[in-house]
């Protein structure tokens, strides 16, 4: 008997150990920063640079894995053209609304520092893709405007640094890669004269530099009654 629970007591403590350093399976946060566009009018990111700002949810599978939902908006603009592909003075601006669904991948063990195991880190750097739907206004034939919405491509790297028990910072550079070519809302920007050739797929592209605070929540389920974190 004296065996056994000699075994058990070894395997909780081998279970708290693994277990500590990653209490808190989710976490909600906030962040803000600069945005910008890539297309057909602006060749060039970090041009004519917006306000960007979003919340998002975070799941935790692991040290190294998580789940990312966010939503967010950002403000874009640029320089207007004629029917004829001629630059003028005037600019467009268009208001975007984003919903992301993002694996994330972190460089080191994440987590509460652990005296333990020393590889789990309370910072780390950590890249991200998945799937996003952005919502916008496009031109119609007749002038008009009117919402749409279409697909993308969100990806990027960042950085996260747990300074506190429940409480961290977050940045990020993330790209979104839409499947169309009509976020300026003009008719002569739909690569009707062919300004975006460097892209290849000759669709448009925004990105967004955001920080933000994240604040953890929902702990881990401890392995046993007996053990402790």
């Amino acid at each position: 008997m004296k065996k056994y629970i000699t075994i058990a007591v070894f395997l909780c403590s081998a279970l708290a150990l693994m277990a500590q350093g990653q209490p808190y399976l989710c976490e909600i946060g906030l962040q803000g920063g600069c945005g910008y566009y890539v297309g057909d009018a602006t060749p060039h990111i970090f041009m004519n640079p917006r306000e960007a700002y979003g919340v998002h949810f975070r799941y935790k599978f692991t040290k190294r894995w998580a789940l990312q939902a966010k939503v967010s908006g950002q403000r874009i603009t640029g320089p207007d053209y004629t029917i004829r592909g001629e630059k003028l003075d005037s600019k467009w601006q268009n208001q975007m609304i984003n919903a992301d669904l993002m694996a994330e991948f972190n460089f080191f063990r994440f987590g509460e520092a652990n005296k333990y195991d020393k590889r789990i880190k309370p910072y780390t750097p950590y890249i991200f893709i998945g799937l996003g739907a952005g919502v916008y206004k496009d031109m119609t034939a007749d002038g008009s405007t009117k919402w749409t919405a279409s697909g993308y491509v969100p990806l990027g790297i960042g950085f996260k640094w747990k300074f506190y028990d429940c409480v961290g910072l977050n940045i990020a550079w993330q790209h979104n890669i839409y499947f169309s070519d009509d976020i300026e809302a003009r008719n002569t920007l739909n690569d009707k004269h062919h300004l975006n050739g460097w892209n290849w797929m000759n669709c448009d592209l925004t990105g967004m530099l955001t920080a933000g605070i994240v604040f953890e929540f929902a702990k881990a389920p401890k392995p046993c009654r007996i053990c402790n974190w």
